[in-house]
């Protein structure tokens, strides 16, 4: 088939666009125009280039545009900007970046693939020297050449989302001590509070201060470096700064070429990836997708997503018939020791969709306790309460969070339920897992939550059940209490004494029982209940409990 294709872009979705083409058709002319010098380059790994982790330049580097030509016989255009769509004549109108020249470029099908911008607040003070948005790898090498001659002590790193909590690591790492402003209540947006204050209280742990339900009002220069004023009135002093505000889609093209946006602007398409014309496809961070989960219009800025946009647009540009089926969402960041990672609907999202569902909380060990080095995971599900149907996960943790967060994505992908989960038959030796997968006992504890072995209270409505009529069991030692604290008004009545314990007991009294994680809290509630009891236990214990209810600030 004879066909000429004009992509849009490079990076993720261009150039993965365009090498499809190829591989599907060996005689169609590909034009690929890239408005930067990289025609495709590893984004997310540029906080760690700027750390140092990652040492050379050039490995950031997915390829060059000498080699992806000589490989897929692409002509590939670079420091050209197209600037203009014209739907009638089916031609993209160009601009060459180094002389200034504006052509034609005529296409039988058109990939888009604009990408998101850097949200770019109107403050007083943002074009300051010392003030920078990390986008691209030019954007890496100013943040990168400050580092490494001015040597900067202090820096603010406005937004606390995953490339901002990324670049705090890395800055960390280079010795910069960090401060993170954040407007909303909690860093990642992504994740629900009580799992975000397991990596808020970590992060206060390395020495990084926190300014959650803080806004930046303005940047001013002194001899002494920068100022950040702050909607509490106060002054952050720092060396440096780095906006991670968010990203919005790149939709100028689309919008003056009268294609169809969504509400948050993003470029509608349907599942075979074309726009509102049939003739142009779009991909990457500026379209506007299905959530997996809900089936509603969502926006995610991913690269996994992006890739598998672009095979899809490009099977389509070629006459095949592909489908993409919607965005998950899966996302995962390292922050010091810990790993966070999500997939699927969270529950505040859930509540906006008006989508009914239940949650369970459980901590697990990474692998057998027995083997040493085996450290404690945080998993957060959301289901449905009727079939208990996965909706989504959350995983915090120092091991093994990886792998049990693809499990999960895996099995919303596939409709599997939290009964699914009890069952999945996962690899298991002492260094990787238990015998019991934490996934396995994420599914056992949900499962008990539907069958009605177990009736559970949530760490943010305890306070709802907790009357004169309720009494609160501490079930832990009396040493973990001592070292950790317990919550305010419970009485202290160790699980193995339980028994022993009921005829002092009253029967007449509603009990919560909480243990560290939940394991002794569901064993109290079936001996409570066999007994004549009403009995409800903690979800997730005090392990949920304690981080969510801490104030991080400073």
């Amino acid at each position: 088939m004879d066909i000429k294709l004009v992509i849009v872009g490079g990076v993720a979705g261009g150039a993965t666009a365009a090498a499809r083409a190829r591989r599907l058709n060996e005689r169609a002319e590909i034009v690929l125009f890239e408005r930067g010098e990289h025609i495709s380059f590893a984004n997310c790994g540029l906080p760690y280039y700027i750390g140092g982790i990652i040492e050379k330049r050039k490995n950031l580097l997915v390829t060059t545009r000498e080699a992806f030509m000589k490989r897929y016989n692409v002509d590939v255009r670079i420091n050209c900007e197209v600037v203009a769509i014209h739907r009638d004549s089916k031609e993209v109108e160009v601009r060459d970046l180094a002389s200034g020249e504006t052509y034609s470029e005529p296409y039988d099908k058109l990939i888009i693939s604009p990408g998101a911008e850097p949200v770019k607040p109107p403050l007083e003070g943002i074009d300051l020297e010392g003030v920078f948005r990390l986008r691209s790898i030019p954007d890496s090498d100013r943040i990168k050449a400050m580092i490494d001659t001015v040597m900067p002590r202090s820096a603010v790193v406005v937004g606390g989302g995953y490339i901002g909590l990324e670049m705090v690591e890395n800055l960390i790492h280079r010795g910069v001590q960090t401060t993170v402003v954040e407007m909303a209540d909690q860093i990642m947006a992504p994740l629900d509070p009580e799992m975000a204050a397991i990596a808020q209280a970590h992060l206060k742990e390395r020495g990084v201060r926190l300014e959650l339900r803080c806004r930046v009002e303005s940047f001013v220069r002194d001899p002494d470096g920068l100022k950040v004023a702050t909607s509490r009135g106060s002054e952050i002093h720092c060396d440096m700064v780095i906006l991670s505000i968010g990203v919005r889609p790149e939709n100028r093209l689309a919008k003056e070429a009268g294609l169809k946006l969504g509400d948050r602007g993003g470029i509608v398409t349907d599942s075979g990836m074309r726009t509102s014309n049939p003739d142009i496809f779009a991909v990457g961070d500026a379209v506007e997708l299905t959530e997996y989960v809900t089936g509603r219009p969502g926006m995610f800025a991913l690269a996994g997503p992006a890739n598998k946009q672009a095979r899809i647009a490009a099977d389509n540009a070629m006459g095949r018939n592909s489908a993409y089926k919607g965005a998950l969402g899966t996302s995962i960041v390292r922050l010091f020791d810990l790993t966070v990672a999500g997939t699927g609907a969270n529950e505040k999202h859930m509540k906006e969709c008006e989508i009914p569902y239940m949650v369970s909380y459980t901590h697990s060990g990474s692998h057998a306790s027995y083997y040493p080095g085996a450290k404690q995971m945080a998993i957060k599900l959301i289901f449905s309460p009727d079939e208990g149907k996965l909706f989504g996960g959350q995983i915090v943790g120092e091991d093994g969070v990886d792998k049990r967060i693809d499990v999960l994505a895996t099995a919303i992908h596939g409709g599997m339920t939290v009964f699914d989960l009890e069952e999945l038959e996962l690899a298991y030796a002492p260094p990787y897992s238990s015998a019991k997968d934490p996934i396995n006992m994420a599914g056992f504890v949900a499962a008990n939550v539907l069958k009605g072995d177990l009736e559970v209270v949530h760490w943010n409505s305890l306070s709802e059940h907790n009357g004169n009529n309720t009494v609160l069991l501490d079930l832990r030692t009396k040493r973990e209490i001592d070292k950790l604290g317990t919550i305010p008004g419970a009485v202290h009545v160790p699980v193995d004494d339980l028994r022993a314990t009921l005829g002092t007991l009253d029967p007449a009294k509603d009990y919560i029982a909480f243990c560290a994680v939940g394991m002794r809290g569901y064993l109290a509630h079936r001996v409570l209940v066999q007994n004549g009891f009403k009995s409800k236990n903690l979800s997730g214990g005090f392990s949920t409990f304690a981080p969510a209810k801490e104030e991080i600030t400073g």
